[in-house]
């Protein structure tokens, strides 16, 4: 792991540093005071106005609610309050079989689904310790791939749009919706797809999904284009991402940042390069890495990470297409649900099929923690089995948890409309967060 040179930190004379207890080895980054932190003389209490921004606005993707201190357009202090959805996805969970929790992880990252779905799935292949057939492995690359670029897209979208670049948002929807169609073809549903099974794959690719996954990748680098080009040499733009909400490379280690937060902060981390799963080990991408820690840093990764995407995506559709006819998923009665076909001819694969759907399938005793690079960064899955159909325990390392965490670092300096933008460019989703 690699860190760039910290920046030097600049603040107004007389203002604190509010700084916590040195931990072994670890340095907790200065909070940004609040008013009971500033001396009496340098601010007068009777200006200093506290409102709320929420508990819901755009910038958040979700139920957030801000309590911020304002002196004039000034940001002196912050605090982030969440648990408005109370959505309990891990303990529903840990209520579902195996078979059936598959549906909740989709609905913490509502955003990045794909990729939740996938941490959740790999987590309970490990304690089975079943073997994934080569075709579902470059499958679910591939739409971990897209599903990437679709977060991305969200992402940039409403960002420009929160800073009044309204035309990006229906620009960045026109491709996301190329994506979608994508999802559609494979799993019957836009969104949420349930096609990651343990074991493989829900169904096999269907007949013309190589086509159309062709012609996306083609149009996708000229789309990347059209937003540099609106955006890139935009003066308002520029000004309002440049140097704001900047977050050090030492501070982002120490709050726990991962994914683009991270390497906009110049450390050079990834997960599908440093600790590989799936097959990334086979693919050929690069990992961008900014030095600045600002907005337009941050901004900067997720574009370059979209056109590496695409390669990989290009890449995966090279091995497919190789592997026609093979398996999508383990031949594992047990553990798999039996072919449809079979149904209607065999009494014991519709005796299988009935066990695992209503009863379930038991997953040995254990403990296990999965890790990805999702869009937002590590996504993990925590799981704990007693050897039942249900899970014991289910937890997840939620990367918009963690993103939060850097919002009140990242406001030194800030004015009120700073915010904004500091805020979406961390790129939480509340549905990740309130879990």
């Amino acid at each position: 792991m690699t860190v760039a040179p910290e920046k030097p930190e600049t603040r107004p004379a007389g203002w604190p540093v509010v700084a916590p207890p040195q931990y072994e080895g670890t340095r907790i980054p200065p909070r940004v005071p609040t008013i009971k932190d500033v001396p009496a003389e340098l601010h007068d209490l009777d200006d200093i106005m506290q409102v709320n921004f929420g508990p819901n606005h755009p910038s958040t993707h979700g139920v957030l609610r801000l309590i911020v201190d304002l002196d004039g357009e000034t940001v002196v202090g912050l605090s982030a309050v969440i648990g408005y959805l109370h959505t309990g996805f891990e303990k529903s969970m840990e209520s579902k079989t195996w078979w059936k929790a598959i549906t909740y992880p989709e609905r913490i990252d509502y955003v990045g689904y794909q990729n939740a779905e996938l941490v959740f799935v790999l987590a309970v292949e490990k304690l089975l310790g079943i073997e994934v057939p080569e075709k579902a492995t470059w499958m679910r690359m591939l739409l971990c791939e897209l599903n990437r670029i679709h977060s991305h897209l969200v992402y940039l979208g409403t960002s420009a749009l929160e800073l009044g670049a309204v035309s990006m948002f229906w620009y960045t929807f026109r491709e996301r919706d190329l994506i979608m169609d994508l999802s559609e073809l494979v799993a019957g549903t836009r969104m949420h797809t349930r096609y990651f099974q343990v074991g493989g794959l829900a169904e096999d690719i269907p007949p013309g999904f190589y086509p159309e996954a062709r012609k996306f990748v083609e149009q996708m680098p000229k789309g990347l284009d059209d937003y540099l080009t609106l955006l890139d040499r935009n003066m308002i733009w520029l000004e309002r991402t440049k140097g704001v909400g900047v977050l050090s490379a030492q501070d982002a280690i120490a709050l726990g940042q991962s994914g683009p937060n991270l390497r906009a902060s110049g450390v050079d981390w990834d997960l599908r390069r440093d600790e590989p799963y799936l097959a990334y080990d086979e693919v050929d991408f690069r990992v961008p890495v900014y030095p600045n820690g600002d907005v337009y840093d941050r901004y900067r990764v997720r574009m370059d990470e979209m056109a590496e995407s695409v390669r990989i995506i290009r890449q995966c559709l090279n091995r497919l297409e190789q592997m026609e006819g093979q398996p999508w998923i383990a031949d594992d009665r047990k553990v798999v649900l039996p072919p449809r076909e079979e149904l209607h001819t065999s009494m014991e694969s519709l005796i299988h099929h009935f066990k695992i759907v209503t009863e379930g399938y038991r997953v040995p005793e254990g403990e296990v923690y999965a890790a990805i690079e999702s869009p937002r960064g590590e996504s993990g899955c925590y799981v704990v089995s007693d050897g039942g159909p249900k899970p014991w325990r289910v937890h997840f390392r939620a990367p918009s948890f963690v993103a939060l965490e850097a919002t009140a670092t990242c406001m030194h300096d800030a004015l009120v409309a700073d915010l904004i933008a500091i805020v979406g460019s961390l790129d939480s989703v509340m549905g990740d967060t309130d879990r």
